[in-house]
């Protein structure tokens, strides 16, 4: 009966040992991340659009309080670009154009961040509503997320393995469809920084800015699939420029809008831009987002795309929605 006992209770220790409860692994995570001097991780984000997947190298640097650096790596070009934010402000950093937009921004406080550790800890203990559950390979929390640049985006799968490393996150939009995925290699909560890991100039020094091809014409103008209802192209100039050239598209209709496309410059000296809005992670690059309107760079095209009556959502969808097409009718 003894030998029994001893058995029984060796079972029900070994059985338990290493489960956490929910409240375990929130007070766990929020030592090892708000608690923390500092991180760095790896890992590989994917953006899903549709039948289109643009992967990312990530690669974070994180220093208490107000010290960030996000680099970013397109695989299908080895583009990178960086999103810092030190004692100067919050800047995109893009080095194929040696040139940087500076922001009078609260990033990344002000929405969710799928590659930012504080941000992922703050979405699970802000939703009280969050769904929790133990999984053969660990652990799941299904919570909300804040992404007011994109009101598609709802929610988030955040999957940890069951010594409460994370693993894996999911953004889902209104039609439970995968919008962004990370996957995270490597994360370090105690890294040790050099003088200058935040630092402009330092960041720059390790990259080239010939990365893009610099040309003097647009080879084919891009059109966007998606129309609102009751617009239409109704104008196209295309106009010669000091640096190259420039298409100005002009849709009209009850959802009007203007998309400027440009041959990139890439810039003699390294500038710092300073710019009005907030940095938006736009399929194959990072842009920049206003109430108003959406830019970004890309393959050595610079696009600007503009209306005071399209919704942010709308906005994205029209740009998500460029590609070459050979000949648009203007009405």
């Amino acid at each position: 009966m003894k030998k029994l006992i001893i058995l029984f209770c060796m079972m029900f220790f070994l059985t338990g040992c290493g489960e956490y409860s929910e409240k375990d692994i929130v007070r766990e995570l929020n030592k090892k991340i708000a608690n923390s001097d500092g991180y760095t991780l790896n890992g590989n984000l994917e953006i899903l659009n549709n039948d289109e997947v643009y992967s990312y190298d990530v690669s974070v640097g994180y220093k208490k309080d107000n010290y960030y650096k996000v680099a970013l790596t397109n695989k299908a070009n080895n583009h990178t670009q960086v999103i810092l934010k030190n004692d100067e402000g919050v800047l995109i950093l893009t080095p194929s154009l040696n040139k940087s937009f500076k922001f009078q921004s609260d990033w990344p406080y002000s929405n969710s961040q799928i590659y930012l550790l504080n941000a992922i800890l703050n979405d699970i203990k802000n939703d009280d509503d969050r769904k929790f559950k133990k999984t053969d390979s660990g652990y799941e929390f299904i919570t909300s997320v804040n992404y007011p640049n994109n009101d598609k985006l709802i929610r988030q799968k955040i999957i940890l393995d069951k010594n409460l490393n994370l693993k894996n996150i999911k953004i889902y939009d209104k039609d439970d469809l995968i919008c962004m995925e990370m996957e995270f290699d490597k994360i370090d909560y105690s890294p040790k920084f050099k003088d200058d890991y935040f630092d402009i100039d330092s960041i720059m020094s390790t990259f080239s800015v010939n990365e893009v091809v610099e040309t003097s014409a647009l080879e084919d103008t891009l059109y966007p699939l998606f129309l609102p209802e009751g617009t239409k192209l109704t104008n196209e100039e295309r106009i010669q420029t000091d640096n190259g050239e420039r298409v100005i598209l002009t849709f009209e209709g009850n959802k009007s809008f203007l998309l400027v496309e440009e041959t990139a410059n890439i810039l003699d000296e390294f500038t710092i831009i300073p710019t009005y809005g907030e940095p938006f992670q736009l399929m194959d690059t990072l842009g920049v987002m206003t109430d108003t309107s959406l830019s970004w760079s890309s393959n050595g095209v610079e696009y600007y795309l503009i209306s005071d009556v399209l919704s942010k959502d709308e906005l994205i969808e029209v740009a998500q929605s460029i590609y070459a097409i050979p000949s648009m009718s203007i009405k």
